[in-house]
C-alpha cells in the first residue's frame, strides 16, 4: 500500500484499452470478483484473470457508488489536442480549456462519494482550474513571443514544451478546487473488512497530496517526451 503501489494501479486505471470493453466483458468482470470475494469461483481461473478482470471492474465502476462511469469521463480519457503544431493563440485557449473541462469531468465523476458535496463548490472548482490553465498557457505563449534574445529555434522548441507547465500546474490546481470539500470534511476510512469506521481529514489530505503528484507525473510522456524526440529528429 505504498504511493508507488498505488500509482501503479492509478496507471492500470488509465489504461485507454478498457474504454473499449463491452457491457457483457464488464459483467463477466464484475461477477468474477464477486465469486473471489464470496469464495465461489469456478475451477480453472487464474489469479492473471482475476486481476484483469479487478483492472477493468476499478477503470469502470465507481467504488463508492457502483455506478458505471460515463465513458469520456473515466481515467482513461484522454485530450490529444494539446499536442498539435504550430498552434494559434486561439487555438491554445481552446484546447486548454477543452483539456480542463474534460479533466474536471473526471474529478467529478471519480472523486470521493463517501461525503456529499454542493454542486456549486465543483462549478467554482471548475471556473479556477480553466482559468488557471488558460491563464499559464497564454501567458508563456506572450512571453515567449517577446523575449527577442532566443533565436527563432530557441523559441521554437520552449513552445512546444509550454503545455506540460501549463497542463501540470493547471491539473494540481484541477484536484484541489474540484476535491476541496474533502479536506473540509474529511473521507470515509475503511478497515481490513470493508466497513466504514470513521472520517478522515488527514486521508483526505495525503489522497489529495498523492492524485495531485500523479496528475503532474501523468502528462510527461505525453507532453515531454514528443516535443524532446521531434527535436532530434529534426536536427
Amino acid at each position: 500500500d505504498t504511493f508507488f503501489g498505488r500509482f501503479r494501479h492509478f496507471l492500470d486505471v488509465i489504461d485507454p484499452r478498457t474504454l473499449f470493453v463491452s457491457e457483457k466483458r464488464l459483467q463477466e468482470c464484475v461477477d468474477l470478483i464477486d465469486q473471489y470475494k464470496d469464495g465461489t469461483l469456478p475451477p480453472g481461473v487464474t489469479d492473471a484473470q482475476l486481476w484483469k478482470a479487478q483492472k477493468i471492474k476499478q477503470a469502470i465502476i465507481h467504488p463508492d457508488t457502483g455506478e458505471k462511469i460515463f465513458m469520456p469521463f473515466r481515467m482513461s480519457g484522454t485530450v490529444v489536442g494539446l499536442l498539435l503544431p504550430n498552434q494559434t493563440l486561439l487555438s491554445t485557449v481552446f484546447w486548454q480549456w477543452l483539456n480542463q473541462s474534460h479533466n474536471a469531468c473526471v474529478n467529478y465523476c471519480n472523486r470521493n462519494a463517501s461525503q456529499p458535496a454542493p454542486v456549486s463548490k465543483f462549478i467554482r472548482g471548475y471556473i479556477g482550474a480553466v482559468t488557471s490553465a488558460v491563464s499559464i498557457a497564454v501567458g508563456l505563449n506572450v512571453l515567449i513571443q517577446r523575449a527577442s534574445r532566443f533565436s527563432p529555434t530557441t523559441r521554437l522548441l520552449v513552445q512546444r514544451f509550454i503545455p506540460f507547465p501549463a497542463v501540470a500546474s493547471a491539473n494540481v490546481c484541477n484536484v484541489v478546487l474540484m476535491r476541496q470539500s474533502e479536506l473540509s470534511e474529511g473521507i470515509s476510512v475503511l478497515d481490513n473488512k470493508g466497513n466504514v469506521v470513521g472520517t478522515s481529514k488527514l486521508a483526505a489530505r495525503h489522497a489529495l497530496l498523492e492524485t495531485a503528484l500523479t496528475r503532474v507525473v501523468l502528462p510527461m510522456p505525453i507532453l515531454v517526451l514528443p516535443p524532446m524526440i521531434m527535436t532530434v529528429l529534426e536536427k
